[in-house]
């Protein structure tokens, strides 16, 4: 069972005047790959905040994969892209742009995604934008690699024939 982090970036979510849709598509969509959430935020669209919850998450919280929902667009305020760059040790660019490419074949505003993916210690991080039916695009195109994605960061996958 996979240890998941679900960090959702959204200023009204922070306040309460938002309910945080994109986490719950999130939650419904980590039981076919057996993930248990363990740990659970909402934080305002600040870098400071969003990079110590993904700090805390990887080294305290010990998480296998976060799943950034918000704040990957073009508005002044939408930086989780480059909260996370600021923490993640190395990226891994194929998931990012395979989010966008599925995306892309439903609307043209999908290049206009920000987002990344990377690796922080053992814990692999990836920004998901913010709609709940973007977070569904998203997460179906990535699914079917996420299980060897983290079973080869943990050294848990045996070698590639």
């Amino acid at each position: 069972m996979w240890r998941i982090g679900i960090l959702t970036a959204s200023d009204k979510g922070a306040r309460g005047e938002r309910e945080d849709r994109s986490g719950q598509a999130i939650r419904e969509f980590l039981s076919p790959i057996g993930g248990q959430v363990v740990c659970y935020e909402v934080v305002s669209d600040d870098p400071a905040r969003i990079r110590d919850a993904l700090i805390r998450f990887s080294d305290r919280e010990k998480v296998d994969l976060i799943l950034t929902t918000g704040g990957t667009g073009l508005a002044p305020r939408d930086v989780t892209p480059e909260a996370t760059r600021a923490v993640i040790r190395r990226e891994v660019p194929g998931i990012a742009e395979a989010m966008r490419l599925a995306s892309l074949e439903k609307t043209k505003f999908a290049m206009l995604s920000r987002g990344v993916a990377g690796i922080r210690g053992s814990t692999l991080i990836i920004n998901l934008p913010g709609s709940p039916k973007a977070v569904r695009e998203c997460l179906e195109a990535v699914s079917p690699v996420l299980s060897h994605a983290l079973e080869t960061l943990k050294g848990t996958f045996g070698d590639h024939d």
